[in-house]
């Protein structure tokens, strides 16, 4: 690293008073601070007054060529390790000891002269406007925020890379180390015990990183800060171009591009004191940090769980977060040693999904022992907190797995559970297409045509002689659990209605990607027999329209900000593809009549669903 810029920048702040400040401040011996002071004064940037060092003219003009253009703070995330506080908040407003993260960053940024402040937001976006007004800052929006990680930020915000720092919005600093003037590029580390996930470094002479790897243990390890200078920025700009131009690095972090080219980066270890750099993992670790998250928060999740279990919310313990859902957000807990897991629904579910209806399909399911344990349920919200089941997920490419499923998903139709709601796939992409079309979110250019075929394929439905059961609708694999001590839970009945049964071999079978051999081997597991030529009609029919139903959702989805890669694609796939089976494998042709008892079902069911949208 340039020992005489950071000894002069040492001086010119005025922080250090003592031979020993400095030797800690360069990460030196104090007779190597001896010969250091030495050589810059004979090169004249540094003099001795009154007993003390100070630049000269000529060193703060040297080390003005130095001076950091400005600092960039990634805070688009979503922050799912801090649910539920991130339900509401950006995880960079969290506040810790009474102060947002960010706070703290800008004004220790702000302090050290570094006036151009460039944040990266995405997820709640509109929280941090009011940092302009306050602080002066730019914001740089990244609308991947949801489908990549912190890559795409930077890439945002790629035109401002310079003399940079470059942050991250939930680390906590304690004491600044921030500065005017950097002259090399670095990142820094934190000295990890034991092991860790973030990256271990190995460096070489003069401090230099000459290699990097996923974990590390006993070792240093990339935290926080990172500082880039013009040369290094030039550098890694274009790359930085080329590597979210590539196809499979949306996972990645902007720290994967100097992994991979750590010859052509150099790139220095900074290392920090971890009693005044802190990376809080998830909420647990700022709870440990901050005692104010031990007592009573204003936090809405909290509060619900504390009544819910008539506890103060320090015996909320072992908060960590699930898996996102397309539809919902979900968090495990502890109370008392027994663990639990709380539902959020997400963004715009309430106009997707009757709760109230949800809530009396696990009432009518009770009986039968199959679903989760339901603790609280609120009707209107959707809010609900279940047991935790230590299980294993079915398995959509296993065929014991599927045999198994398929055989659940039987008894539960076989029950015959009769509901005055339905699940009309018809009704249903009417619903999501008035909402999607209120956000002009539809995109696809040949939406009309294929609206029509869901016409032809709806009146085909109409025609079929199908008494309906409550299905599940919402039937992944994932919503199967089968558990270590045996017996199975079927979660997540939000979409549940009455329906044709088939309805949910068609749904488990979207939802796994299956091909046509895979649905059909799927079928013959359900009904223990090769299907007829009906059953098939069926199966491939509720496979078209419910590929067409999930894009729409997935239009209006995304135009609320939410995004699903390639999924939407996939379903509108499945939709051409079934009605094009149908159509010319004569499926269509000779359709069998409905029933009076599926007439009647389908009438009653069609007033109910009027009430409620009229509500």
């Amino acid at each position: 690293m340039n020992k005489p810029a950071l000894l002069c920048r040492a001086i010119a702040s005025g922080r250090f008073t003592s031979q020993r400040q400095l030797a800690q401040e360069l990460d030196i011996s104090i007779g190597s601070v001896n010969t250091l002071i030495r050589q810059t004064v004979e090169q004249g940037l540094i003099q001795q007054e009154y007993g003390s060092y100070v630049l000269t003219a000529d060193g703060r003009a040297w080390l003005e060529q130095f001076k950091v253009d400005n600092a960039i703070i990634l805070a688009a995330g979503l922050g799912t390790r801090f649910a539920p506080f991130t339900y509401d908040t950006p995880k960079g407003l969290l506040k810790v000891n009474g102060t947002p993260m960010i706070h703290r960053q800008i004004e220790q940024l702000l302090e050290a002269g570094i006036r151009e402040i460039v944040i990266v937001v995405g997820y709640l976006a509109e929280m941090f406007e009011y940092l302009v007004d306050r602080y002066g800052v730019t914001l740089v929006y990244n609308p991947e925020y949801a489908i990549k990680n912190n890559l795409a930020s930077l890439h945002a915000a790629r035109a401002y890379l310079g003399n940079s720092y470059v942050l991250v919005a939930d680390n906590w600093i304690e004491q600044s180390v921030f500065y005017p003037y950097e002259p090399d590029s670095w990142v820094s580390c934190l000295y990890f015990e034991d092991e860790t996930v973030d990256w271990g470094v190995t460096t070489g002479p003069h401090d230099l990183i000459t290699r990097i790897e996923f974990g590390a243990r006993d070792d240093w390890a990339m935290v926080g800060p990172a500082h880039f200078t013009s040369e290094f920025s030039a550098r890694y700009r274009p790359l930085l171009e080329e590597y979210y131009a590539r196809p499979g690095t949306g996972d990645y972090y902007w720290e994967h591009i100097i992994k991979e080219n750590i010859g052509s980066l150099p790139l220095h270890i900074k290392r920090q004191n971890r009693t005044n750099l802190y990376e809080f993992e998830n909420f647990e670790d700022l709870r440990g940090y901050d005692p104010s998250y031990l007592g009573e928060t204003d936090n809405e999740v909290l509060g619900i769980i504390a009544q819910v279990f008539d506890i103060p919310q320090s015996e909320i313990v072992g908060i960590s977060p699930m898996s996102e859902g397309m539809t919902n957000r979900s968090f495990v807990f502890e109370v008392a040693g027994e663990r639990y897991v709380y539902r959020q629904p997400g963004a715009g579910t309430e106009r997707l999904v009757n709760r109230n209806t949800e809530k009396r399909s696990y009432e009518l399911m009770a009986p039968l022992d199959l679903t989760d344990e339901i603790l609280y349920f609120d009707g209107e919200s959707g809010v609900k907190i279940t047991r935790f089941y230590n299980a294993t997920v079915g398995d959509a490419e296993d065929e014991a797995s599927v045999r198994a499923m398929m055989g659940i998903l039987r008894s539960i139709h076989d029950a015959d559970i009769k509901t005055d709601y339905r699940f009309d796939i018809g009704e249903r992409i009417a619903y999501y297409e008035k909402l999607a079309n209120e956000r002009h979110s539809i995109l696809f250019e040949d939406y009309a045509k294929v609206r029509a075929w869901a016409d032809e394929l709806l009146s085909f439905r109409d025609a079929l002689a199908i008494p309906e059961r409550l299905c599940h609708i919402d039937f992944i694999y994932a919503n199967v659990l089968f558990l270590q001590e045996g017996g199975v839970r079927v979660i997540d009945w939000e979409y549940s209605g009455m329906a044709d049964p088939i309805i949910d071999v068609a749904m488990f079978s979207l939802y796994s990607y299956y091909s046509r051999e895979q649905m059909d081997a799927a079928l013959r597991y359900y009904l223990g027999r090769q299907p007829t030529r009906n059953e098939e009609a069926r199966l491939y029919l509720y496979v078209a329209l419910a590929g067409f139903l999930w894009s729409i959702w997935t239009e209006y989805k995304q135009g609320l900000g939410d995004e699903f890669g390639d999924y939407g694609i996939r379903m509108y796939r499945y939709m051409k593809d079934y009605y094009h089976l149908l159509k010319d494998g004569g499926y269509l042709d000779e359709p069998e009549r409905g029933t009076a008892e599926h007439k009647a079902q389908q009438s009653a069911g069609d007033r109910m669903q009027e009430r409620r949208e009229a509500s």
